[in-house]
């Protein structure tokens, strides 16, 4: 066995060096050259680790500072969120935590304020980019559907909301603050011509869609964006389902049932 890992761990993003006693353990540790333990602990903010992670560089101020905005802005999407709301439910029954996060990943990876629509959102930005003509072109017809996806059949345009009437606050107040750390790009863009894309699509602007405009900004690509997206929706579906765990099953929110058609009501009157 060698003494040195850096020999067969084959990867450009990390490079390892063994205790010289324990050839297990490692003694120093580059994520793209830099010595995480020696260097940047202490020194690099998560988020800039993030990015160096993603990215193989180091972000410039600009960089981390939207990448801190959007990261905040997307930790927790709330119960409303289909994600979190998995999480409450595998919570609340008892699951272990790590089932609780796969819960989450799972309903959270799909088309729907997921993973997989923030991935086809970045490739609409990189398709049409800042070309009105190319979006509205885009957005008259659905995404196809691949032969031997294991997608569903989308239901709506990637990046816009379809059950909304207008444009949220949440979304256009993180849309307003990421263009004041982020100039130019694809954000001002959007942030110029959010109603004009929302009249062609006919439903409003949602989360995901500023999302893919950040993350094509940041210089993520669309695989990246997909997986940095799931990662970052984490923090608050863990902190909710803890929650509901200790609040228990009746207290969980959302569920009241209000049948309009009661077959139930219909019987007692006979």
């Amino acid at each position: 066995m060698s003494d040195n890992f850096g020999e067969v761990i084959n990867s450009k993003i990390w490079a390892e060096q063994a205790e010289p006693d324990n050839p297990f353990s490692a003694a120093t540790c580059r994520c793209y050259g830099y010595d995480v333990y020696g260097d940047l602990l202490g020194k690099a903010s998560f988020i800039e680790y993030l990015y160096l992670l993603f990215r193989g560089e180091r972000p410039t101020p600009e960089q981390g500072a939207a990448l801190e905005v959007l990261a905040v802005a997307i930790a927790n999407p709330g119960p409303r969120d289909p994600s979190v709301h998995a999480a409450m439910a595998s919570s609340v029954a008892g699951a272990p935590a790590a089932s609780v996060l796969m819960a989450t990943l799972a309903v959270g990876a799909g088309s729907y304020c997921g993973g997989r629509e923030v991935f086809l959102a970045m490739q609409n930005w990189i398709d049409c980019g800042n070309d009105l003509a190319k979006w509205q072109a885009r957005l008259a017809i659905l995404p196809e559907k691949s032969y031997g996806s294991i997608w569903p059949t989308y239901e709506h345009h990637p990046g816009f909301d379809p059950y909304g009437v207008s444009c949220a606050t949440p979304v256009r107040q993180t849309l307003a603050k990421l263009c004041t750390v982020f100039s130019g790009g694809n954000l001002s863009w959007l942030a110029q011509n959010r109603e004009a894309l929302e009249s062609i699509s006919g439903i409003p602007l949602a989360m995901a869609g500023v999302t893919a405009a950040a993350l094509i900004d940041l210089g993520f690509s669309v695989a990246q964006g997909e997986m940095l997206s799931l990662l970052l929706r984490l923090p608050g579906a863990a902190a909710h389902g803890l929650e509901q765990w200790q609040r228990g099953f009746r207290q969980f929110p959302f569920f009241e049932l209000d049948l309009l058609n009661d077959p139930g009501s219909a019987k007692e009157q006979v």
